[in-house]
């Protein structure tokens, strides 16, 4: 990876995302793709759409969502401390004694993830979101109130770092890695021609509902659609891989099996992997693939959809971890495919 996409991939890491509020990470990234498409759409959902030959006849979309997990305010107390839901999959035992940032109308306010110290006994046994707050350093509810208001959204103040210069590990990689890769393919086809269209969609509320997914593919009635998302790593310690199977940092793009994956597709990108000399790894999706994907199929007549992950270890956490090696893999192995692609494949398994 070039150090100018590296430094683009951890600018977008840094930019605060939350579910329903993608409106600063989608200008950025719509700013770096501007001079790369044919043209750029957006939605009333919030989807930024970059478009490649946007007169083809079948059309592949692309979508990695740019929406992180997050929390949302929902009771200030008359001390001025902050209680919260959850936007997304929060854990709540990787939220304590965490800094924040509260995204407010008006400016962001730093705080804290008070716990209640070891010696006071500390927190014990399960507990949940609503056992934990936020100190703004406020000293009372009207001091605070004049800045936060219910509704807010808050996320974790952690910056990305490269690790040993092969790992990049902060908040929300979950999937900002998946809009980093849509719109590094269409940067690279970017010029060529191209016998299909290429429509890379940076979707929104994937991890809240996935509706950003359903406005993009509804819209786009594209011939065959891939979610670029992560999936979970099994390659660290206290994870039972004979439960989770065995899915390694370094170990190259994982595509899906299961009823959602449309098998044909699934061929090309093997075909590619196996052009390019590229290990792929494999998960289970039997019923549902839990991403966009499952969005996108159930769009208009329907789509015939797969999916590309990337390894990501500690998942939903404010330290997730991918290999910057198998980002540039999953990168060149979708360029691959669509610049080979006749823009005449039957996605039809009945078909010989």
């Amino acid at each position: 990876m070039s150090l100018q996409n590296q430094n683009f991939l951890l600018e977008l890491l840094q930019t605060p995302s939350p579910s329903s509020q993608e409106m600063m990470i989608q200008k950025r990234w719509i700013k770096e793709m501007r001079d790369h498409a044919d043209e750029i759409r957006t939605d009333n959902a919030g989807n930024a759409i970059a478009v490649l030959n946007p007169d083809a006849e079948f059309k592949v979309l692309l979508a990695g969502h740019c929406d992180e997990i997050a929390l949302v305010i929902n009771r200030i107390d008359d001390q001025g401390f902050l209680y919260f839901d959850k936007m997304g999959g929060i854990n709540p035992k990787a939220a304590v004694g965490m800094k924040v940032t509260v995204l407010s109308e008006e400016k962001p306010l730093s705080g804290v993830i008070g716990v209640n110290a070891q010696h006071h006994g500390g927190l014990k046994g399960d507990f949940g979101l609503e056992d934990l707050f936020i100190d703004c350093g406020a000293h009372s509810k009207e001091e605070v109130a004049a800045l936060v208001k219910i509704g807010d959204l808050a996320v974790y103040k952690r910056e990305p770092e490269v690790m040993m210069n092969r790992y990049v590990t902060g908040r929300g990689l979950d999937n900002r890695t998946g809009q980093f890769v849509v719109g590094e393919v269409l940067r690279k086809l970017s010029g060529k021609k191209l016998n299909v269209g290429l429509y890379a969609a940076s979707t929104v509320n994937e991890e809240t509902n996935m509706g950003g997914a359903y406005f993009a593919a509804a819209g786009i009635k594209p011939t065959m659609a891939l979610a670029c998302d992560v999936t979970f790593a099994t390659d660290y310690p206290g994870v039972n891989k004979n439960k989770y199977g065995d899915i390694r940092l370094e170990g190259g793009p994982v595509l899906a099996k299961g009823a959602p994956i449309n098998r044909k597709i699934n061929n090309l990108l093997e075909s590619s992997a196996r052009e390019l000399n590229m290990d792929v790894q494999y998960e289970l999706t039997s019923r549902a693939t839990g991403t966009d994907a499952d969005r996108m199929r159930l769009t208009g007549k329907g789509v015939p959809v797969s999916l590309v992950s990337l390894p990501l270890r500690y998942m939903h956490s404010p330290v997730e971890t991918a290999s910057l090696a198998d980002i540039n893999q999953e990168i060149d192995l979708l360029v691959h495919m669509i610049e080979n692609m006749t823009g005449q494949e039957s996605l039809n398994p009945l078909d010989n």
